[in-house]
């Protein structure tokens, strides 16, 4: 929290910087909000709810036949062989592992839920940073933020970045 209160300070503390420098035109949109307001979204929320309520149930069932493996195993373990207590926790390492490759499958980094994601909110997502790069140029803002989830810029003329200059004066040539 302290991080993003620091970056909120600089942004503020630029911004007046830019606007004390120059006439800089910015705007502030809440992409949530938009995004709630287009019913494509709202159906490929819903998609993505479904299927990944789905995965979380098959995930679910899966868990509770561990736990009950688990259960049994502590229950007998002390009358089982050696033989036989090691086969048992072999079984119980496997399962656990197709547990966790299934949960990483679904809804880890690139999994199942995020490639749908893509599939599904990308486009309406695009469709919205279109029209914001449109109204942008219509209305010759330099910077357009977005207060949906903290202060982002969405938008910021190209003619304003100096991370060119930034790499010059380290010396590095792009």
């Amino acid at each position: 929290m302290q991080l993003k209160k620091q970056i909120l300070v600089l942004f503020i503390g630029l911004a007046t910087f830019f606007t004390s420098q120059a006439q800089t035109k910015y705007a502030v949109i809440n992409t949530k909000y938009i995004l709630d307001k287009i019913p494509e979204y709202k159906e490929a929320d819903k998609k993505l709810k479904v299927l990944g309520d789905g995965w979380q149930q098959e995930i679910d069932a899966k868990q509770m036949v561990l736990d009950k493996m688990y259960k049994n195993y502590e229950a007998e373990q002390f009358m089982l062989s050696e033989d036989l207590r090691k086969k048992r926790e072999d079984e119980l390492f496997i399962k656990e592992k197709e547990l966790r490759d299934l949960q990483k499958k679904r809804f880890g980094y690139e999994g199942d839920l995020f490639k749908e994601r893509q599939k599904l909110v990308k486009p309406i997502q695009d469709k919205v940073y279109n029209a914001v790069q449109k109204l942008a140029a219509a209305r010759a803002y330099d910077f357009i933020l977005d207060k949906s989830e903290g202060i982002t810029i969405i938008f910021a003329d190209p003619k304003l970045d100096k991370s060119d200059d930034v790499l010059k004066e380290l010396g590095i040539n792009n």
